[in-house]
Parts: C-alpha cells; sequence; structure tokens
C-alpha cells in the first residue's frame, strides 16, 4: 500500500465519520423540534379549555378527552402540573420515552 492508498483510505473514513456525526445531528434537531411541537399542542389545548371554560384543567387526560389533543403517547410522557389557582396556566414538560 503506498502513500497515495494511505491518504485515499483516510479521506474515506474522514467521511463515513463525518456522515455518521452529520445524521445524529440531524436526527437530534428533527427529535427536539417534535418535542417542541408536542409542548405547544398541549398548551394550546390548555388555553383553549382555559378560554372556553374558565380554569385550566387539571390534567392532560381531560385535554385529550374534551379538547381533542393528539400526540404519540408510545413516544412521549407528558408531566402536566396544574397550578394551585384555576388562573394559572399548567407547568408542561415533554420527555421522549427511553431518554435519559
Amino acid at each position: 500500500m503506498n502513500k497515495r492508498d494511505v491518504i485515499k483510505l483516510a479521506l474515506i473514513v474522514c467521511m463515513i465519520i463525518g456522515a455518521v456525526a452529520l445524521y445524529s445531528w440531524i436526527s437530534n434537531v428533527q427529535e427536539s423540534n417534535e418535542t417542541e411541537i408536542v409542548r405547544r399542542a398541549v398548551r394550546e389545548a390548555a388555553l383553549t379549555c382555559y378560554a372556553v371554560e374558565g380554569a385550566y384543567p387539571d390534567s392532560v387526560e381531560y385535554l385529550r378527552e374534551h379538547y381533542r389533543l393528539a400526540y404519540d403517547t408510545e413516544r412521549y410522557y407528558v408531566t402536566y402540573e396544574a397550578s394551585l389557582g384555576d388562573n394559572q396556566i399548567p407547568d408542561i414538560w415533554i420527555t421522549v420515552k427511553g431518554e435519559n
């Protein structure tokens, strides 16, 4: 194997490593965007409930049942903590299942 072959092989390895890193980065960005979309959907459903009923709901299940909130329950955990007052927006966290 001459010097030119070693350089070609090193370039191919660098390109493969770069492609894998780029794919990983794109996947992370897409997952982050999807998580934000779910968070916004839950928040908007809670705001709609407040506008219609005059109070935020106690649970995300109420939003799913009465306000047609839909998200992939097999992929996301939705943590929804209602505030002490009926007029304070709940805290909402979205976690991808299997994520540490």
